[in-house]
């Protein structure tokens, strides 16, 4: 009667855990489904962390501040973003020692319209815990400038100018899978000078994340999955000046079916996070 129970509990107990709906499911590159908890575990041991995400997806922005609030627990970090321009690290810097609030920030620096709800949790916990947050990306303005102009024009920029973009000349690889992907996907509005434009960014975030890494620190850099994905992009260029760090990369992606990662999703990352497709959206 005992063993009955026991079995009749068990089925009840797997219709109630396996009938419940999941909005996310973590992946290793190959495949294979991984918890949190071993994650974290695996992130714990990297110089840098480039978390790509999927710019209005709450889970991925949920999951940013889990995994920096945790690994804060054992171990000094400092945190980056693509979505901070480099010429507004001194705002960024006024409002983290609390010399300037959210609205004067939101007026000096160009915030992204979502900033407010999806990057000002990661911002203020760096504020509270008195963490650098180190504003990476290059100038819009000055991606523009390469878009339309090409890298040449960048050699006309001010002392001051060339201070908020990597290193010139540029190193750049326009073959890499990634780039060449871009071509594709814009078909006829394609052109080499659109892959230098995605290259000034990868190269700049790159170039700041470097310049402010500390020994025996991880650097957390919050980024679209596309700047990282495929071990590309940032990581491309970190490891132009510095193979010797350990690396790791998270991905977002979206699918239908999250309890199978699909093969175009398999490799993009170290770790994928598969989200729902019928997850809301923060804008």
């Amino acid at each position: 009667m005992k063993k009955l129970f026991f079995i009749l509990y068990f089925l009840i107990f797997a219709n109630v855990v396996f009938s419940q709906k999941q909005p996310y499911v973590i992946y290793k590159a190959n495949g294979k489904e991984v918890s949190y908890e071993k994650m974290l575990k695996s992130l714990q041991k990297s110089n840098i962390i480039l978390f790509g995400e999927l710019h209005n997806n709450p889970i991925a922005h949920w999951l940013q501040y889990e995994v920096t609030a945790d690994l804060h627990e054992s171990k000094p970090l400092i945190l980056g973003a693509e979505m901070l321009e480099a010429d507004n690290q001194e705002a960024l810097n006024h409002y983290l020692i609390d010399s300037i609030n959210y609205k004067a920030l939101d007026t000096l620096a160009r915030l992204w319209p979502n900033y407010k709800t999806d990057y000002a949790p990661l911002v203020d916990l760096a504020k509270d815990k008195k963490l650098e947050f180190i504003a990476t990306n290059v100038p819009r303005r000055y991606a523009n400038l390469v878009y339309r102009k090409g890298f040449e024009a960048l050699d006309s920029l001010s002392d001051q100018e060339k201070k908020w973009v990597a290193p010139l000349p540029i190193i750049f690889e326009p073959e890499l899978p990634t780039y060449q992907n871009i071509l594709k996907m814009m078909g006829e509005h394609g052109s080499p000078k659109l892959v230098m434009a995605q290259a000034i960014k990868d190269a700049t975030m790159a170039h700041f994340i470097l310049k402010h890494y500390q020994e025996n620190h991880t650097f957390i850099h919050y980024n679209g999955a596309y700047h990282s994905d495929k071990y590309e992009g940032i990581l491309w260029y970190l490891k132009q000046k510095r193979d010797d760090l350990n690396y790791a990369t998270i991905s977002t992606v979206s699918q239908v079916n999250i309890h199978e990662l699909e093969e175009e999703n398999l490799n993009k990352a170290d770790f994928i996070i598969c989200v729902d497709n019928d997850m809301t959206t923060t804008y």
